[in-house]
Order: C-alpha cells, then structure tokens, then sequence
C-alpha cells in the first residue's frame, strides 16, 4: 500500500510517498517553510501543494504537533490556535481529494520506530521520546498506540531551577541551546525527566528519536537510569513514514 505521509511542524512541512509494506519512502523528501501564522487554512493549502508537487492522488497520512481525537485537533503547539476544534482529517481530505488520516506527530514518528525501527521487536510497554525543538512521546504496549501521551508537559522540579516547569522548557535540545549546556550538563537534566518517567509510568524501555538522538554519542554515556535506553535511527524519516502507516493502520 502507498500513502503520502505528510509531516507537519513549526517550521517546516514535509511530505514524500511512503510503501506502509516496508517503511520506504519512495521519493524525494519534499519540504515547504510552514507559513507565517500558521492557520488552518494556511497549513491545510501547504498540504496540497505538497500533494500536487508528487501529483498525489491515493490515501494520505498527516502528523500535527495537536492533540488528536476522531480527527480533531485539542491543542495545537507551534501552530496558529485556529486549528483548535478544527477537523483536520475532513480538511486535508477535501483539499487533496482523498481520503486522509491525521495523527499526533510524536505517535507518527513513535509508529515508525516501532513498525520499521528499534522497536519493532520490544515488548512490553515502549516509550518513544522525541528531542527537539520540544519533547514528544509515544507510548506503546504490546506494540499498540496508547495515543495522545504528551508526557514532555509533565510538571518537573530541578533543585537548581527553583521551581516546577514544564518538563520540555528544561530538557528539550532548545532548552540546552537557550541555557548553553554542554551535552554533559544536559544529561543531567534528562535524567531526572527520564527518572520521573521510570517512576510514573515504569516503561520497559526508552526509544530516544528526534534531531538530538543524532548526537548520541554526546550524551548517552551520561544518563543514568535503570530501564534500558535505545536511540531511533530513523531520523527525519519518521514522522513522515508514521503518518503514512498512521493511514494504514487507522484508515477506513
């Protein structure tokens, strides 16, 4: 089966044709600058210029940085608030001429990780976390979606901050950028969110995707949890192949 799976962020929309039976993308990644503000009609018009750069006409698949239920948005990080309440799956359908499925971006990329990734063989309860402008998550048990997980906006206490914040405002790779840590320093601060997340949901395993995961050899020496660390090798790839098995999987 081939989906245009379709990644939307904060600062760029990309696209490429995906075969959901091996994970492949079969073209060339296509990227358009996320528009300025980003409104729904705005982001949804990028989406079908994408659509027509590949002269797309089968099913597509669509990571957002929102909230997702039944194909409507609940939040929408980075992104203009009119998408808030806004069925985007009827919205990219009508506006490409197909069927389409919409999905959290983070459950977009965890989906790829663990169908075509390193966890495609776990077990157990897997939790897929994203480093980068944000922090992302993606659950799974058994290999199944727990969708809409947010846990990179759980509350987090560091001593040396003073007080709680935001879990991704003290840990993202923004974050080490805005306070210019080293990756040492970093890990640090990872760790206890990483410590947290061992002790609220007890994962069987962290899988570390996004631009940061990159930089492993940086920073994964440093952290110091009990539950076993794998890094995601799909990079960039996987949101936009998530959103396309997210089409598969969770299409009529």
């Amino acid at each position: 089966m081939q989906v245009l799976g379709i990644d939307v962020g904060g600062s760029g929309i990309k696209g490429s044709p995906v075969d959901t039976n091996t994970g492949e993308m079969l073209g060339e990644r296509f990227r358009i600058a996320t528009p300025k503000p980003a409104t729904l009609e705005a982001v949804v018009d990028t989406i079908g210029q994408i659509a027509e750069h590949f002269e797309w006409k089968g099913p597509v698949g669509c990571g957002f940085p929102c909230v997702m239920r039944k194909g409507i948005a609940y939040t929408a990080a980075n992104l203009d608030k009119s998408l808030i309440g806004a069925d985007l799956a009827k919205a990219v359908s009508d506006r490409v001429g197909s069927p389409a499925v919409v999905i959290n971006d983070a459950d977009a990329a965890g989906l790829a990780v663990m169908r075509f990734g390193v966890g495609k063989d776990e077990k157990g309860l897997a939790m897929v976390i994203t480093i980068g402008t944000g922090i992302g998550s993606a659950l799974f048990y058994e290999g199944k979606l727990i969708p809409n997980s947010e846990l990179g906006h759980v509350t987090l206490n560091l001593k040396k901050e003073g007080k709680a914040q935001d879990a991704e405002t003290l840990v993202a790779d923004s974050a080490r950028k805005r306070d210019d840590l080293s990756w040492k320093e970093w890990s640090v601060r990872f760790t206890e969110y990483l410590k947290n997340m061992e002790l609220v949901m007890n994962p069987d395993v962290f899988i570390l995707g996004g631009g940061a995961a990159k930089k492993k050899d940086k920073f994964l020496k440093h952290l110091k949890v009990d539950t076993p660390v794998k890094v995601a090798t799909l990079e960039n790839r996987a949101g936009i192949i998530g959103a396309a098995m997210a089409s598969r999987e969770f299409g009529q």
